[in-house]
Parts: structure tokens; sequence; C-alpha cells
């Protein structure tokens, strides 16, 4: 269900349960009056109406005379209901019904409201969602209460969608209340100065707050000083608000002394915006327009012990110690309060509290421009020119997000040639194309698609052709052919359909943004006028509004991404941040040591993100891969402190610095199952905890009724979760959280299918991994799911992952109150049968052993780790099953480390040898009674077949590199001849002579590390040299080795039966 639609549902049901009424609107306590069915009709109006009958003051909800409704002439999106309230009013709800008895009704629309009936804003539910949802029949009532409430005396309703079996056709009701405004005006010279009571109590906290609208991008709207230089200034800097604060401490570090908070932007589009500022000692808190920043100061910085004065809109000549350069406030302030003290009406009754400089009003003008708002690459507002003139002028502002698009063009008269103006990489370029000569150029500004107002003004006379940019002019004289006419017609933004030349019909599409103040031929063009039909013509245009917002704000990217955006859209720069993503949500390194060790990497520096995706940033530690994975985090405290015995009144500081911060460092030590500090004591009661790494933190699921429930998952604008799973069943849910429409869920769809699905209000999104094998092979499986508010994504173990873009300007909140359920849903149905491993929520990881030990049918931990995770044991390793994890047994491999990776070497000198006797280590094993078991002892090391595999580097040759000997003078021997290349002998008989084998693969005695395998089966011998060269060749000498003794490496000393070529090499 859609979210607006499940908003409406509950709306009437509260309806019907408790209606409204005039009684409860007019109590203290409520703000839900009907506003606009006390009107008289004349305050409202429309685009047009289809009939006398169907005009605008027929439009009161429930009203059934006349037509019984507003229809407009033509039912198209320009269309629009006004009304009129009389005054300011809160407005904090609206409702809608179709004409009466009719098939005309609206299905969905806008809000749109003003202060002057000039200068529309559009109300948005949500960062991104302005439409709301409309009328499914002519006469049912929807009801939609808006949060937060506004303030305006102009509403307009600007239909969407309708019926497509009717047309437009509405009834309306607006509920609030009055409203109480104080106003003062600023006209950029002005200042208001209020001084507190010295004789009252001194605060706990100061709280400052306003509302404030401006035309204007910079200027002062509060400060006020104290000692040393200290101060608290909240200024306009482009459109932005910014809190600078300044501590007076000279001992604190610069950027502890000196802070600056920023909030909001576009701030200068003459609209009414709230500030709260709150100061509470050395804890501030900074609040526009709903979107709040924590400041809490250090060094035992305060902003209380501040002078007496408070300035507004501009800083005092008096007050010069204010170092960076100012510009007074040139707009209006409403309802301004310092801790609940009016300070406007104090002023207005000239009370001594209070001190005007400069020239202040009590009233605050609407301004009476006109922005036009392009909505898409292919709106285009038609002008005409201005004819007769020899000359071409043409005036504008602009303001946009996008780097590029077309701005303005025209084809001049009788031939002469063609303008075309363009926006490209933040730079506007005019040229000017003439028959028969090359275009003639000019580039003027940068960085002009930074969302502020420029200024741009063309003209074109005689020789003489000249763009001026936000004052700055660049021009360029040619010698032009000809007369140059104004065209006939000038298009800005993009071209009307079946137009072509001069700009249009191009790659480039039209400008998206705020066009104002446009004038052609010296002459201002009247938007209204257009928008009434009666100049020009246009297509997907807003006229009387600045539809411009900043997709930055707030930012969702993450960890410090850089945000951009255009019209429709923002990016995350994700450089050097050390996450990725659409909004760097996602770590780019792994969590832990032991996720290193399990992917087979082997000790060393790594950067680790203990937290995943969560606040801390990743920290540079040693990872130490042994059997139990060790992590080491560097301090300074390397040099010995030498401490005198101390009655333990005096204890000696001494303080470690270390190369992750606190947060960090506590981080890691959550995940660890064992720590100490390398300090003297050897951890003698460290305060530092233990607890288990999450990595194989496990919960066996035994019945498909059975699951784990947590607190619900918060994750509203970015979420992500990850995990390991084993199975052998077809299906079944991991995880699942519900809200009331919304929800989250991810499962196993299908024995190749992983799927992630969830509801934000835009309706089910699905995103599915399928595998060329099935999942469900008892084998561990890695799953992460992420969704923010551009995409959502799924990736299962190295498959591809996959993507699913969110919907333009749909909801991006995820609103869930059900418990996190775990390998299992709420209905107890598909649930999940196998084992979950490691599971984590926005990098926070779930304690899965402590929840089943209180679950029935759940149990904690799961076995069989080395079917998953053996192929990590090298060299003929053995993998050995742990609680947590695997082991490698490296007793059967001539390698040892956690992985049996790392050769056991040495080096031999002339003369050295290193001798094994495998009787001796049979006697030891039977001990005394080796003298008894002789014959046993050599039956027992007969054998019909053996695998050895040695590496070795040498420049000597001929070389002995193995000799195995037998108490029956049978023997195997590995040499290399005087030519350095590799031979072998087997004498499995002493009656025979032995086998020799002469591999001729290259000279092996050349310095460099080779590898030799042998592997025989009975008669059967296969050599394999340096992983590539393979043989394979058939003895005569025997097929059993009988009584095998000892095994010697480097010189043998007269072993006896050896042959001369052996004893040579040794």
């Amino acid at each position: 269900m859609d979210r607006a639609a499940g908003a409406v549902l509950g709306m009437l049901f509260l309806l019907s349960a408790r209606p409204w009424s005039t009684a409860v609107a007019g109590s203290p306590y409520s703000c839900d009056a009907p506003l606009a069915s006390t009107l008289p009709r004349a305050s409202f109006s429309s685009s047009s109406e289809l009939s006398s009958s169907h005009g605008p003051g027929f439009a009161s909800l429930n009203r059934r005379d006349g037509a019984g409704g507003w229809s407009p002439r033509v039912s198209d999106k320009y269309q629009w209901l006004q009304i009129d309230l009389g005054e300011r009013m809160e407005v904090t709800a609206v409702a809608t019904q179709g004409g009466y008895g009719s098939s005309d009704w609206v299905t969905s629309y806008v809000l749109m409201f003003s202060d002057g009936g000039r200068n529309w804003k559009l109300y948005r539910r949500e960062e991104s969602i302005s439409g709301f949802p409309g009328n499914t029949n002519a006469d049912s009532v929807v009801h939609y209460r808006l949060e937060p409430p506004f303030e305006a005396r102009f509403l307009r309703f600007l239909p969407v969608a309708w019926n497509p079996k009717g047309r437009i056709g509405m009834r309306i009701e607006v509920y609030g209340c009055a409203y109480r405004s104080e106003v003062v005006n600023f006209d950029g010279k002005s200042s208001l100065i209020y001084t507190l009571n010295q004789k009252s109590v001194s605060p706990t906290k100061d709280v400052i707050s306003l509302k404030f609208k401006t035309r204007q991008t910079d200027g002062i709207l509060l400060h006020r000083e104290g000692q040393n230089g200290k101060h608290v200034t909240l200024e306009l800097v482009k459109g932005r608000l910014i809190l600078s604060l300044n501590s007076g401490h000279a001992n604190l570090p610069s950027p502890d002394a000196r802070v600056t908070l920023t909030l909001g932007s576009l701030l200068d589009d003459q609209h009414w915006h709230s500030v709260l500022l709150e100061l509470l000692n050395a804890h501030v808190n900074f609040t526009v327009d709903r979107h709040t920043q924590h400041f809490q100061a250090k060094g035992g910085s305060r902003y209380l012990d501040l002078d007496d004065e408070i300035s507004f809109g501009g800083i005092p000549g008096h007050r010069k110690s204010v170092v960076f350069p100012h510009k007074n406030f040139h707009g209006c302030f409403e309802n301004l309060y310092y801790n609940g003290v009016d300070i406007i009406d104090l002023s207005k009754k000239r009370k001594p509290q209070t001190l005007v400089v400069g020239n202040v009003s009590y009233s605050c003008s609407h301004l009476q421009i006109v922005p036009v708002t392009f909505l898409s690459s292919s709106s285009y507002l038609a002008l005409p020119g201005a004819s007769g003139e020899d000359k071409v002028s043409v005036a504008f502002q602009f303001r946009t997000w996008n780097r590029a698009g077309l701005l303005l063009t025209s084809q001049l008269k009788h031939g002469s040639g063609a303008l075309v103006l363009v926006l490209n990489d933040g730079k506007l370029k005019l040229s000017l194309s003439q028959p028969g000569h090359p275009s003639r150029d000019i580039t003027a500004g940068a960085g002009l698609s930074d969302g502020q107002w420029h200024s741009v003004s063309l003209s074109l006379k005689g020789s003489h052709l000249s763009v001026m940019v936000d004052g700055e002019a660049a021009s360029v004289a040619h010698s032009l052919r000809g007369r140059i006419d104004s065209g006939d017609t000038y298009y800005l933004g993009g071209c009307p359909d079946g137009v072509s030349g001069s700009g249009c019909g191009g790659p480039l599409g039209g400008f998206q943004g705020c066009l104002r103040l446009i004038s052609i031929g010296d002459k201002a063009v009247d938007p209204i006028t257009v928008q009434q039909g009666a100049l020009g013509s246009f297509r997907d245009l807003q006229i009387d509004t600045c539809g411009l917002t900043d997709r930055c704000l707030p930012s969702y990217c993450e960890h410090g991404g850089e945000c951009s955006q255009s019209w429709d859209t923002f990016s995350c720069d994700c450089a050097h941040t050390g996450y990725l993503g659409a909004t760097c949500h996602s770590p780019l390194y792994e969590q832990s040591c032991e996720a290193h060790k399990h992917r087979g990497d082997s000790s060393g520096l790594y950067y680790i993100d203990s937290d995943g995706s969560g606040p801390l940033e990743p920290a540079l530690v040693y990872c130490n891969m042994t059997d139990t994975t060790g992590t080491s985090v560097q301090h300074n405290g390397s040099h010995l402190a030498r401490v005198k015995s101390s009655d333990g009144e005096s204890p000696h500081p001494v303080a470690f610095k270390y190369t992750a911060s606190m947060d960090q460092l506590q981080a890691i030590i959550d995940r660890a199952d064992h720590c100490q500090q390398e300090l003297a004591f050897h951890c003698k009661k460290s305060r530092l905890s233990a607890r288990h790494d999450s990595f194989w933190n496990s919960a066996s699921f035994n019945t498909e009724t059975s699951y784990l429930h947590f607190p619900t998952f918060r994750g509203e604008f970015s979420a992500d979760v990850s995990f390991f799973f084993k199975t052998t069943a077809p299906s079944g849910v991991f995880v699942e959280n519900l809200g009331i429409t919304d929800f989250i869920r991810l499962e196993l769809h299908a024995p190749s299918e992983v799927t992630f699905s969830f509801d934000v209000g835009n309706g089910r999104c699905e995103v599915t991994v399928r595998s060329p094998t099935p999942f469900n092979d008892n084998q561990w499986h890695h799953v992460r799911a992420e969704r923010n508010v551009k995409e959502a994504s799924l990736q299962v173990d190295q498959l591809p992952s996959e993507t699913q873009a969110a919907p333009a300007d749909g909801h991006a909140r995820l609103q869930l109150n059900s418990q996190l359920f775990v390998g299992g849903t709420a209905t107890r149905q598909r649930g999940f049968l196998g084992c979950i491993r490691s599971l984590r929520l926005n990098g926070l990881a779930l304690d899965l052993e402590e929840r089943a030990t209180m679950t029935p049918g759940v149990e904690p931990g799961c076995p069989g780790h080395c079917s998953s995770y053996g192929h990590l044991c090298r060299n003929g390793g053995r993998c050995r099953e742990r609680h947590r994890g695997i082991a490698c047994d490296c007793t059967f491999s001539a390698y040892d480390g956690p992985f049996c990776e790392n050769e056991i070497s040495a080096y031999f000198g002339s003369g050295s040898s290193v001798i094994y006797n495998f009787q001796e280590h049979h006697n030891h094993t039977f001990g005394k009674n080796a003298s008894s078991l002789a014959a046993l002892f050599h039956e027992d090391l007969t054998l019909t077949g053996e695998m050895a595999t040695l590496s070795f580097r040498t420049t000597g040759a001929p070389s002995l590199l193995l000799y195995v000997s037998s108490s029956y003078e049978e023997y195997l021997s590995v040499i290399l001849a005087p030519n350095g290349s590799l031979q072998i002998r087997y004498k499995l008989d002493r009656n025979q002579a032995p086998d020799v084998f002469n591999f001729g693969f290259k000279n092996l005695a050349d310095g460099q590390f080779h590898q030799v395998k042998i592997h025989r089966e009975a008669a059967t011998v296969s050599v394999e040299v340096n992983q590539n060269a393979r043989r394979q060749v058939i003895l005569s000498s025997g097929t059993e080795f009988n009584a095998v003794k000892s095994l010697m490496l480097g010189t043998v000393l007269e072993p006896p039966g050896a042959d001369p070529d052996t004893l040579r090499a040794g």
C-alpha cells in the first residue's frame, strides 16, 4: 500500500472516531478550526473555470450549489485553485473532495503557499515528497494532517492527476488557527540591540529563537561578544547560516578555540525560515528548519559568560572586535525571542532594554519578483523579440545545480545569424554564428552551477558582442557582416518540438533551474502575463515559484563523503573515506583480523573497521595470523618509565597515545576473545574488557517455527545487513522487520536465489541474486544487503552484485516498529532451517549465541566449518573443527603456521646433514619392548607407496637432496647430477641394480628455489618439478619398500648398499 494512502486511511479512521469541531478547535490546545468554509466566495480564485457554475467560489468542502465544485476550462497540469485566508494563519491540515455527484475528482495534487500571493513555495511532506493523495470518488472526504504545519495567507492546490474518465474537480477545506506575528524589517544598514537585565540571575542556558526571510545572500543575524575575543555570531553567507563560536581561550589550539557550524541552504528565497539556538555552557544546539547540529566545547569553554548586549541584524559601529568582514542583514525577522522575552515587542514599545540603530520598521513588505522554474530538460519559454531594433539585448538572473544546459537561442532576422547561450561546465558560453563565417564565442563566469543567483546580460550591436556575468564583463569586437536585427523569438531553456538550428535539436538538453528578472530589448518581461496566455508560450514551467531544492541538505553522504548534485539527483564522492557505495555507507575494509585471516591473508599491517558501517573510522593495526589471531594497536609508550614506590595517595601518571582513538580501541576490544596491554605489569587489573569476536557468533535453527527476536532495527535512511548462512533447506527467511506498511526482509527464496525485499512507501522493491549452483549445499555463504535513499544492493559470496535504483522523489524513510525476527517471521511461516553466523546490522553485531541459549528450537553455535574453510589448510595440512572456527594441523606437512603455509627449512653447509631415524621414533613409541617387536617393526614399515615433497635452492652439483635407507639395503635417493639435472634412484630389491631415472628438465643448480614432488604407487612413480613439469616412470626393481630405516638430508656417511653416484653426490 502506498505510504500516503496508508496515512489517509489512518486519518479517516481518526476522524470517524472523533470528528473535528469548532468547539474543539477553539480550545487553547488545538489548532484545527475550518478556515475556508467561512470565507466569502471572492476569497477563492483559480487559473480558469469551465463555466460560471464551475467557478472557484463553489469549491468549499461539501458545497452542492452551482455545479458542486470547481473545474477548470482545460484539465492539465497548469491549473490551480487558490484561497486567500485574509491574513497569515497557521495551517495544520487540508481536506479534499471531488465535484458533487460527478465523475470529476483529483487523485493527487501538490500544495503551495505564499504570504503575499506571489513567490509561491511548495509544501514538502518529506525531504523529497511533495505530492498529496487525492480522492477515489466524487464525495468522500480525504484529510491530510500537515507535519510540520506552516504559516501563510494564500494557498494553492495544483492538481497533478485526476480521474481519467472525468476531469479535474475539487472541493477543499483548510484547517488551522490564528497566528500571532511580531515582525521587524532591517534595511541592510540598521540593527537592534537588546541589553540584558544585569540584576537578573545568570541563566543556566540561553535560548534564542526567530524566523527570518530575505532575498540577500549575506548578512549578520545576531552577534554577542565577551572578553578576549570571545563571541557568538550567526551570519548568513551565500544563502547558508553559519554559527561562529570563539571561546576566547588563547591556550587552546586554534580549531578548538574557533568553531563554525553550518546549516541551511538557499535561505535567500524570500520565504520564512526558523532558527533555534540553545547555549548550555559548553554545549550548543543549533537548529534551522528542523535540521539540527550539536556541539560540545573542549577545554572548559563556556558560551554563557558573555557581555550583556546582543545585537540583531548587524554589528554596531562600536563593536569592531570581530575580525571577519561582515554585512548587515537586509530583510525581516519574526517572533524574535531571547529566553522567552519578546524582543520585537519591547522595541515597538521603545522599552529601555532595546536600542534601534539606523532605520527599522515593524512591517514586512512582499517582494513582487516573479521567478520561473524550468522543470525538465524539455522545458522552454518562448518570448517575442523587440521588432525593428538593430541590436540584441537580453538580461536575466538564473540559479541551478546543473553544470550544463541550453539557456537561450534566437534566430536573428533576415538570416543575419543565430545566437546561442549555453551553460557548460559551470561557465557561460555565448556563440554568434553568421553564414559563411566561423562562430564567434565568448566564455564568461565560472562555478555558476552553485545554486546561487547569477545575473547575465548580453548585447550585440554593430561590431560589438559582449556578455556580463555578475557585473563582470567579457566582450569581443569583430567586423560583423551586415545589419544585426533582433530575432522574432527568443527561446529560454529548451526548444519546442520541430524547431531545429541555432542550438535547438542538439545533444545538449535545456536548462533546469530558475530564472527571474527577464528582459528583452531593455523591456521587462512579466511572467504572470505569460502564465495567463497573453504573452509568448511555454512548456513544463512553474511560474511564480523557484522550485530549486538542495538535495545535499541534509547530506545523505556518510563518513565524510562529499555531496554534489544536479537538478534531480545527488552523488557522493567517497574518495579517501575508507567507504564505498552510493552514499559512502559500505566499509572498504574488513571488520577484524579474524576476517582477514579467513580470507587467507598473512600477518601484516591492515586497516580494520571494527564497527563496519558505523561512525568509527578505520584503524591501522597489526594482524598476527597465528592459531589465535592477534590484533595489535601501537602506542607511544615504548620507553621505560621508572616509578618510585608510592603509598597510593600520589599515583604516578603515565600517558599512552595509541594510533587509534579510544572509541576505535573499544570497538576492537569488544570483538576480542582476549585482551592484554603491553605494559610492564602485563595487564594486572587492566580495565580493558574482553568479549567474543562476533565473526564466529552463530546459531542453529532446528525448526521452521523457531526464531530469535531482537529490538527494532533502526535504519531510516541507510541500512545494511550482513551475515553468513549454510543450509540444506530449499528456502527460508533469514531476517524480517515490519512496520505499519513498511518492511525489510532477506530470504532464501529458492535453492539458487537470495532475495532482499523492502517497502518504504513507494511499493514493494525486490533485489535478487541468482547463482548457477544451489546455495543449499551446506557450505557457508556470505550475504550483504544495503538500502539507502539512492539504491538497494545485494551481494552473495563473490557473485556479481545486483542493484536497483530508488524512485526519483519517492519516499526515503524506512519506518519499522515490530521486533526484528532472525531465522523466521512474525507469522511463524517460511522459517529458516540451518545456521546463521556473524549477523551485523549497520555494523553492529547481534549476539546470536546468547539469545539462542534461552530460545526453544534454536541452539547456540554451529558445527561444520571445515567444509567451507578447509581449503585454507595448504600443503597437506588437515582441517580440525573448533567451536569457534577451524585449526590447521600441520603434523603431516613440511610447513607450519595457521594455514601450513610457512616452509620449514634449513641451511646445509659442506659436510652437514640431518638424519631422521624411523626406528628411534618407533622405539620411542613402543618403549622398552622395542627389541621384541623388531619383526613387527620391519613389517609395519613396508611401504607399497609413498609421497615425498621437498623444496631446495643450491648452486652445487652434484648434490644429494634426499636419501631414504632400509635395513635390507633398499633405498631411495634424489640427487642433482654433475650437469644440475634431476636424477631419482630407486632400489627396492637388494639383489638387483637400482632403477635410475634422469629428468633433464633444466639445470636445477641455478641458485633458484625449486620444488620436487615424488609419488609412488607400487611400481608407478610420478614426478613433478615446479608444479608444471611432470613425468611418469615404471620401476623394475620391485613394488615394496621394505624395513624403512632412516631419512637423510645433506651429506650421507657411507650408507650401506648405496651406488657410487649417490655416494659421490652426498
